[in-house]
């Protein structure tokens, strides 16, 4: 039984979403590891004792003053929760549409199963 072109078409732009989806769900993922790990170093950095604590740059230790690191980290780390919430609706549209096209495809092919 040969699919419509207009049928044919749905199914690969439903591919083409799925792929899209699977990849914002994979980069939100990495994000959230990111957030987890700053708000451990925050964590790590309440407790340090002094002033002054030590940065990883490019491979070596740089000594730099405690509340200046941790303002970046908290910079960074509202970036990042920005960046969740961003991907968080795009994966929400990405499975509205989704369900939308699978609902219309199941339609299409209930004729032709017939």
């Amino acid at each position: 039984m040969e699919l419509p072109p207009s049928v044919q078409s749905q199914i690969l732009q439903f591919q083409q979403l799925q792929q899209q989806l699977q990849m914002i769900i994979m980069q939100k993922q990495q994000i959230e590891v990111q957030t987890k790990e700053i708000e451990k170093a925050l964590e790590e950095l309440g407790k340090a004792a002094g002033d002054e604590v030590y940065k990883m740059a490019g491979g070596i230790f740089v000594k730099r003053n405690k509340e200046d690191v941790k303002k970046e980290l908290e910079e960074r780390l509202e970036t990042l929760k920005l960046r969740i919430s961003t991907l968080t609706k795009q994966e929400e549209k990405m499975q509205k549409r989704l369900s939308e096209l699978q609902e219309k495809l199941q339609q299409a092919m209930m004729p032709a199963a017939q």
